[in-house]
Formats: C-alpha cells, sequence, structure tokens
C-alpha cells in the first residue's frame, strides 16, 4: 500500500513539474530593440524623478513625504515601460515584477537624495552655496 501511494505521488509531482517548464517564459526572447525601447523608458522615468526632486516644494517636507509625492507624480512614466514591456511579449507578471524591482530601486535612492538634502538644510548648510561662500 505505501508503495503504491508513493508511486502516485512520484508521478503526480513529475506532472507539476512538467507543468511547469511549459509555463517557462524564455528570456532570450526580447528583441534588441525592445530593450532599448526598455532601458530608454527607464531612463525616461529616472529622469522624471530626478527633475521633480529638485522642485523647491519639496524642500519644506519631510523627506518621506517628499519621496512619496516624488514617486506619485512620476508614476506614469513608469506606466509607459509596462505597455513597452506588454508590445515586446512579455507575460504580465514578468513585467510587474520588473516594474516593481525598478519602482523599489529608484524610490531608496531618491529617498536617500532627500534625506541628504534634508539633514544638510537641518545642519544649517545651504545645497546651492560654494565651499568659500560657506566659510
Amino acid at each position: 500500500m505505501k508503495t503504491t501511494l508513493f508511486f502516485v505521488l512520484l508521478l503526480n509531482s513529475l506532472a507539476v513539474f512538467a507543468d511547469d517548464a511549459d509555463k517557462a517564459w524564455p528570456n532570450t526572447v526580447i528583441s534588441d530593440a525592445a530593450i532599448k525601447d526598455i532601458q530608454e523608458t527607464k531612463y525616461k522615468y529616472k529622469k522624471c524623478v530626478s527633475e521633480e526632486m529638485k522642485k523647491t516644494m519639496y524642500q519644506d517636507q519631510d523627506s518621506r513625504k517628499a519621496t512619496d509625492a516624488v514617486m506619485m507624480h512620476c508614476e506614469d512614466a513608469l506606466a509607459v515601460m509596462r505597455e513597452v514591456y506588454l508590445a515586446a511579449k512579455v507575460p504580465g507578471a514578468i513585467a510587474d515584477r520588473h516594474l516593481k524591482q525598478t519602482r523599489i530601486q529608484v524610490t531608496r535612492e531618491a529617498l536617500q537624495a532627500l534625506m541628504f538634502a534634508q539633514a544638510t538644510r537641518q545642519a544649517g548648510h545651504d545645497l546651492n552655496s560654494t565651499p568659500q561662500e560657506r566659510k
């Protein structure tokens, strides 16, 4: 009885692995043009975040709230990247995973920069002044 049950479970597990292989997406099907488009949209997203962070309205806010506002403002640029992925026939789950990773990475970088700027302002330094003017 135990041997029969073992073989049934073994055959069932092999069928599960076979099903996963059918659903696997080979990562080599993205064309060079699609990769270039993805890189360009990622650059535009990072540029949007960078340009938005330079606005003076974020200087008076807490760095976490400012980061949240910046990221919300540039969310449309990230949506364009998703459309590029879907046009390249990348499955939605994989595209969403990469977009989430990109969003997290850029958010961390923006938060770090805004925290640095806030700490510098609190220390009494002007970020736009030269070292000679600070003396």
